[in-house]
């Protein structure tokens, strides 16, 4: 049975109602350690199925292994997510070294269909890296968000042109935020997704290797990433969407750089100004994400490019998020050169 399965949070809520009903029922025929024990249980019980529930929602930990600390050991061989149709992209995972970052890290990466054509076989695609939110993993884009069912429709409809997206990790450390920045002393994820991942994703796939042709996404703490690191490495990304972002990171860095350099904001307000497009999106009643990501707007001048998309409603949720996702896929393929020959 999965820790993340609709399974595991029904076994807990039986265990729940079994230990309420024997509590309300024996509570006359028990003396009081008895009873302390079944009311231990029942809070046990709740506190343990509520648990699986935010797991669920978040996917931190996808297996029981995970959560009890085991690390598989790296797979060199990729691993097909799910069976597709020829009409339909494919989610493959691969384990990513990191030399420069000195992180290892599995990656999940979506080749379109039309990575597969004879047509296909002779093109490099573009890319885009999709960075997910804390807590949670590339799961969330790929089990919550149906990134895979978004980016075949996108594509079929001539909304999108094919696209090789990738999900990498952006923390090796489930319940450690590094908000995809170098921690002093910490994890060097920005060194592994800016550095390693494209150097990856070169020597390994078929796609372009110009600026006009990478771009970042990400959806809340993913979000705050994906505006931080174009700001930063405007000479390997072009362009960047924002799914209710904030101006900064929420976490300390080591070095107060959360303030000034790992700050969009900071950056917007004291630092040149890169040639970059931003697609900035957010829900009116998350005033969090809404009125940070006004803040940018507002901050961002030429040569930077802005187009902003708010939906009224939703909140900070996976709902806001699966709106959001096509329209800014769709926008990002806009701004990115398209699949071509690389002779």
């Amino acid at each position: 049975m999965s820790i993340d399965g609709v399974g595991a949070l029904i076994a807990g809520g039986c265990l729940v109602l079994a230990a309420t009903a024997a509590l309300a029922l024996l509570w006359d025929r028990l003396r009081r350690p008895g009873r302390g024990a079944l009311i231990v249980a029942v809070v046990l019980g709740v506190t343990a199925t509520a648990a699986l529930e935010v797991n669920r929602l978040t996917e931190t930990y996808p297996s029981w292994a995970a959560l009890a600390g085991e690390k598989a050991a790296p797979d060199p061989t990729p691993r097909l997510v799910a069976d597709h149709s020829p009409a339909q992209g494919r989610l493959v995972t691969y384990t990513v070294p990191g030399p420069a970052s000195g992180m290892t890290m599995p990656m999940t990466v979506y080749l379109p269909a039309a990575y597969f054509t004879p047509e296909g076989l002779r093109l490099d695609f573009p890319v885009i890296e999709a960075l997910h939110g804390y807590p949670g993993t590339p799961e969330s884009w790929v089990r919550r968000l149906d990134v895979a069912g978004h980016l075949d429709r996108e594509i079929a409809a001539g909304r999108m042109a094919p696209t090789v997206v990738l999900l990498p990790y952006q923390t090796p450390q489930r319940l450690l935020d590094t908000e995809c920045t170098n921690l002093v002393g910490g994890p060097q994820a920005e060194t592994y997704l800016t550095v390693d991942v494209p150097a990856w994703a070169r020597g390994h796939l078929r796609v372009r290797t110009d600026r006009a042709s990478w771009a970042l996404t990400g959806y809340s703490a993913g979000a705050f990433c994906a505006l931080n690191l174009v700001l930063k490495h405007p000479g390997q990304y072009a362009a960047a969407a924002s799914l209710s972002g904030f101006p900064g990171p929420g976490i300390k860095v080591g070095d107060r750089s959360e303030r000034t350099t790992n700050n969009v904001a900071w950056r917007l307000s004291h630092l040149p100004l890169p040639p970059v497009a931003l697609w900035i999106g957010w829900a009116d009643d998350d005033t969090g994400a809404r009125d940070g990501s006004r803040a940018i707007v507002a901050l961002a001048k030429p040569p930077i490019t802005v187009v902003t998309a708010a939906v009224p409603r939703g909140g900070h949720s996976h709902t806001v998020w699966r709106q959001m996702e096509g329209p800014a896929f769709d926008w990002l393929s806009e701004h990115l050169a398209r699949p071509g020959r690389p002779w």
